[in-house]
C-alpha cells in the first residue's frame, strides 16, 4: 500500500494489464510502454466517476495495444525474414511473484500461439486474448471494445477457428519438454548429426528471427535432415566465451546462449510424442537485450 490510492489500484491490476498487452503485441518492451501509457491516463482520469477500475484499465490498455498493433503491422511488411515474439521470461527464481501473479504468468500463451496470433486482425486478437486467455464474458468484451455482443461472438469464433487450424500441436508436460530440450542441446552443441536426427520429428520446422541485424535463416526450414545439418553447423560450442543458461520462457524451457556475457540467441522447442516438431531461434538483439538480467 502507498499513500496514493490511485497508485494502489493500478498496481493491483498491473500484472493483468501487462499480460493483456504482451499477448496483444508479442513484445515485452511494447507491452511495458502500453502499460505506462495506461497509467498516465489513469492518473489524469476523473476516477470518482469510474465504477469498475479493472474494466476501465483493461479497456484503456486494450485500446492502446490495438493502436500500437496497427502501427506495428504496417512496419511488419518490411521485416527481414521470419518474425518471432520477444521472449517473455516466466521463471523468476528467488524473485518469484505471489500466487496471483504466478497464475497470470503461467497462462501466458506459447510462442507457437503468439506466432499464429500475428495473423489475426487487431480486433480479432483483442477478443481472442480477452476471452481465451483471461476468460472475460462476451458482454464485458463488447463493452470494452464498444462493439455489439453478437459481433464480438462472431469475432471470437472466427479467431478461435483460425488459431486452432494453424497452431502446431505439442506436448505441454514441462518435465518431458525439459528432458527433450537437454537431449537436443547435447546433440546440437556437439555437432552430433545422428543425435539430432534421433530427437527431431521427420517434418520438423525451424524458425529463426534475426530481424535483419544478425545472421539467421531467412526462410522457415523444414525436414529433419535440413534442420539437423543447419543446427550442427550453427550451434554454439560451449567455452570460455560462450555459456548456456536454461530458462523458462513463455511457459516452457528454453536455452539462452551468452557470448562474452551478452545474450546471443535463444533456442526453444515444441515437441510431440517425444520428438521435436518445431525449433525456434531468437537472434534479434533488440528482442534479447532484456534477457541479460536473467
Amino acid at each position: 500500500m502507498t499513500a496514493d490510492p490511485a497508485t494502489d489500484v493500478f498496481e493491483e491490476h498491473r500484472t493483468l494489464l501487462t499480460g493483456v498487452a504482451y499477448r496483444m503485441l508479442g513484445r515485452v518492451a511494447d507491452a511495458e510502454d502500453v502499460v505506462q501509457d495506461a497509467w498516465l491516463r489513469w492518473s489524469r482520469a476523473e476516477r470518482t466517476e469510474v465504477r469498475e477500475p479493472r474494466a476501465y484499465l483493461v479497456r484503456i490498455t486494450t485500446r492502446l495495444a490495438i493502436d500500437r498493433l496497427r502501427q506495428a503491422q504496417s512496419r511488419a511488411e518490411s521485416y527481414v525474414g521470419p518474425w518471432l515474439p520477444e521472449p517473455y521470461v516466466t521463471e523468476y527464481g528467488e524473485a518469484a511473484p505471489d500466487a496471483a501473479d504466478r497464475a497470470v504468468l503461467a497462462d501466458t500463451v506459447s510462442l507457437a500461439v503468439l506466432v499464429v496470433l500475428e495473423t489475426l486482425s487487431p480486433l480479432e486478437r483483442a477478443v481472442f486474448v480477452l476471452r481465451e486467455a483471461f476468460g472475460f464474458p462476451f458482454a464485458e468484451i463488447a463493452a470494452l471494445l464498444d462493439r455489439g455482443e453478437p459481433a464480438v461472438r462472431q469475432l471470437a469464433g472466427r479467431a478461435r477457428r483460425h488459431v486452432e487450424e494453424r497452431r502446431p500441436r505439442y506436448d505441454v508436460d514441462p518435465g518431458r519438454r525439459r528432458e527433450l530440450t537437454e537431449r537436443f542441446l547435447v546433440a546440437a552443441s556437439g555437432g552430433d548429426l545422428d543425435g539430432l536426427m534421433s530427437v527431431l520429428a521427420p517434418d520438423v520446422r525451424l524458425v529463426s528471427d534475426g530481424g535483419g541485424q544478425v545472421k539467421a535463416a531467412l526462410r522457415i526450414m523444414r525436414s529433419a535432415d535440413k534442420v539437423a545439418r543447419f543446427l550442427a553447423a550453427v550451434a554454439p560450442t560451449v567455452g570460455s566465451e560462450v555459456t548456456l543458461r536454461l530458462l523458462e520462457v513463455n511457459g516452457g524451457p528454453a536455452v539462452l546462449v551468452l557470448s562474452g556475457g551478452k545474450p546471443d540467441s535463444l533456442f526453444q522447442l515444441d515437441a510431440r510424442e517425444g520428438r521435436v516438431t518445431s525449433v525456434y531461434i531468437q537472434r534479434n538483439p533488440d528482442k534479447l537485450r532484456h534477457l541479460a538480467e536473467h
